[in-house]
C-alpha cells in the first residue's frame, strides 16, 4: 500500500541542473578549472556539493586544500541561490501533481543532494512548501548517493511520532538520475524516473515517463501492492 512519495529536487521538481552547473563552473573557473556539460552530466550531477569539489581534488583537476573544501560550497550557493531566484522555475506538471498527492492525504517529502537553503528559496517562491513534511538535504547526511542514507533518514524523520510506521516498501521514490535511483532501491523502496535529465534508455527505475503529468495514483498504488 502507498504510504509516502519521496522526491528528489533538482530535476524533478524545479528545472535546476544547468543553474547548478553554472554556479559550480562560476566558482571552479576562479581555479583555472572548467566542466563541460557532458562530464558534468555524466560524472557530477548526482554529487553533492562538497562530495563534487572533492572528487575533483582527488582527481588532481582542483589544486587546492579539501579544508577550503567549505568556502567553495558557500560561493558555489551564493551564486546557485542568485541565478534560482532570477532563472529558477517549476518543471511541468509539478504544482499539479503535488495537488493530486496532497488531495488524497499521500505524506511527501524531498530527499536531495542539494543544500536545504537552495531547496527552502525555491520552495518558498513557488508557494509549495506546505506541501512537504519532510526534507532532508545534503548537509544532513555524511553519505550522498546512491549511497541510501539520505532516504533511510528521510523515512525516519517522517515516521516520528507516529503510531503506525511507514515501511521503506510503502514508499515511491521520484528521481532524475541513476544515482538517485540506486540509492532508493538500496534503501528498499519503489522508483520511478523522469526523463527531465537523462533519456529514459539511461535510467533504471520500476517505471520510466516524461512528466510527472502522465502519473496517476492508480500507478503509484500499483508500483506499492
Amino acid at each position: 500500500m502507498l504510504k509516502a512519495v519521496i522526491f528528489d529536487f533538482d530535476g524533478v521538481i524545479t528545472d535546476s541542473e544547468v543553474l547548478h552547473f553554472r554556479a559550480f563552473n562560476t566558482v571552479l573557473k576562479q581555479h583555472g578549472v572548467e566542466l563541460t556539460t557532458q562530464e558534468y552530466y555524466k560524472t557530477y550531477l548526482g554529487f553533492s556539493d562538497v562530495d563534487c569539489f572533492r572528487f575533483l581534488i582527488d582527481a588532481g583537476r582542483l589544486g587546492i586544500d579539501q579544508s577550503q573544501i567549505a568556502g567553495l560550497v558557500k560561493q558555489k550557493t551564493t551564486i546557485f541561490e542568485h541565478l534560482a531566484k532570477n532563472e529558477g522555475k517549476l518543471i511541468e506538471g509539478v504544482r499539479d501533481f503535488l495537488a493530486m498527492l496532497s488531495a488524497n492525504r499521500i505524506p511527501m517529502c524531498i530527499c536531495s543532494g542539494a543544500l536545504l537553503p537552495e531547496i527552502e528559496i525555491t520552495l518558498e517562491d513557488a508557494a509549495l512548501r506546505r506541501y512537504f513534511h519532510t526534507i532532508v538535504s545534503a548537509e544532513q547526511v555524511k553519505k550522498g548517493k546512491p549511497h541510501p542514507e539520505g532516504f533511510l533518514l528521510t523515512l525516519k524523520k517522517l515516521n516520528a511520532n507516529r503510531s503506525e510506521l511507514i515501511e521503506p516498501k510503502q514508499c515511491v521514490v521520484i528521481e532524475d538520475s541513476n544515482w538517485g535511483l540506486q540509492a532508493a532501491k538500496a534503501a528498499g523502496m519503489h522508483t520511478i524516473a523522469v526523463t527531465n535529465s537523462y533519456d529514459a534508455a539511461q535510467l533504471d527505475a520500476d517505471k520510466v515517463v516524461g512528466n510527472l503529468a502522465e502519473l496517476t495514483l492508480s500507478d503509484l498504488q500499483q508500483l506499492c501492492a
